[in-house]
């Protein structure tokens, strides 16, 4: 029986891509090789030739896009002899480092917002026994510690000024033009810290040099309107949303967000809490896709778009989702609508709540029982 190569990470994958030493031990979580999921759903409610698709990196394996940017820095780290890394976080950076940390045997110190990380994300952390230190700041004020510490000990800084994560992130770009077999019209992205749409934009431009696409698609950011310095076009000092993971006021990948935008002849644009939370709701309830809120950041802003015909009909959209729903379960509890009934436990109760919810989910539409 032939063998089949068995996927243990992107590094292994993309060795030739990365700059890792032949003689490197890899640390690996098996991660990359997401879902690109097209939505069959939410389309048609615009009535236009559209596809969207959405790269699921909520299935990383500590359930974020930054698995790829960390399996390849802290490769790096160990390389140069590190013993620790450090990093600020918003939450899901913490989680990756903390991991990836714990894979390789060092030690992760993370800085956090006092207050103001989802519960889903600091529980990994800690339990992958990373030090974690809370500050009465924001994450750019621990951003600014961060820089301060590593330039006077021996740790490394395992956030996206490390060129060594971006390396890793342009991977999924990579993932998304070998699956389509093109590149995508519009690539819709969450924008925080802006690692991310740099990134993808180095990818899928290495790919284009390469002569493996001959097309790249036009970058499209979004940033919650309480946290915006890309749409003030300068650094914020007091951002605010419910979409923590974008809660960032001076992004660390400035210059090379805005280059990103404009070689892809781009935008940047900015959504409301209120529309995050809808297309996060929506993904869930009529695709099946579960993610967090800041994720769904790409999609409200991308939805707003097309209907306004920024976007044209005939478009090809990939909307990536940076991180899994768990992440953030109090915001999701608080978006349900749909009631936990206690009943008796006896079949007669139990049928009987299930006709009731037949009842009102079926449409005015539908055939009564007795039709044929």
């Amino acid at each position: 029986m032939a063998s089949q190569t068995r996927y243990t990470g992107l590094i292994d994958k993309y060795r030739d891509r990365l700059p890792i030493q032949s003689d490197s031990t890899i640390v690996s979580l098996g991660e990359g090789n997401t879902p690109l999921i097209k939505l069959e759903n939410i389309p048609k409610e615009f009535n236009r030739d559209i596809d969207i698709y959405v790269k699921y990196e909520g299935l990383n394996p500590t359930g974020s896009f930054k698995d790829r940017g960390m399996s390849v820095a802290v490769t790096k780290a160990l390389e140069e002899r590190s013993q620790a890394i450090i990093c600020a976080s918003t939450g899901n950076t913490s989680a990756s480092a903390a991991a990836y940390a714990a894979r390789a045997g060092i030690t992760a110190f993370v800085i956090i917002p006092e207050g103001k990380i989802a519960h889903g994300k600091i529980a990994q952390a800690m339990l992958h026994g990373a030090v974690i230190l809370q500050i009465k700041g924001n994450f750019d004020v621990g951003m600014k510690l961060v820089k301060e510490v590593a330039s006077k000990s021996q740790v490394a800084i395992v956030n996206s000024i490390n060129p060594y994560r971006i390396q890793g992130q342009k991977t999924a770009a990579f993932e998304i033009i070998e699956e389509l077999g093109f590149s995508p019209d519009f690539h819709c992205l969450p924008v925080g810290n802006a690692g991310n749409i740099t990134a993808y934009w180095m990818g899928y431009s290495e790919y284009y040099a390469q002569g493996v696409t001959n097309a790249r698609p036009r970058m499209c950011g979004y940033q919650a309107s309480g946290s915006a310095p890309f749409i003030a076009r300068k650094m914020i000092d007091d951002p605010d949303t419910i979409a923590t993971a974008i809660r960032i006021g001076h992004p660390q990948s400035w210059d090379k967000a805005w280059q990103a935008k404009e070689e892809s002849q781009g935008w940047f644009s900015a959504c409301t809490d209120e529309e995050i939370l809808t297309a996060q709701k929506l993904l869930a309830e009529k695709e099946g896709v579960f993610c967090e809120p800041a994720s769904a950041a790409s999609l409200a802003g991308a939805m707003v778009d097309i209907q306004s015909g920024k976007i044209p009909s005939g478009s090809k959209i990939v909307c990536t989702l940076t991180g899994h729903g768990l992440k953030d379960p109090n915001i999701a509890i608080s978006q349900s609508k749909t009631p936990m009934i206690t009943i008796e436990a006896n079949l007669a109760s139990v049928q009987a709540a299930l006709k009731e919810r037949t009842d009102v989910r079926r449409s005015p539409s539908s055939p009564s029982d007795g039709a044929k």
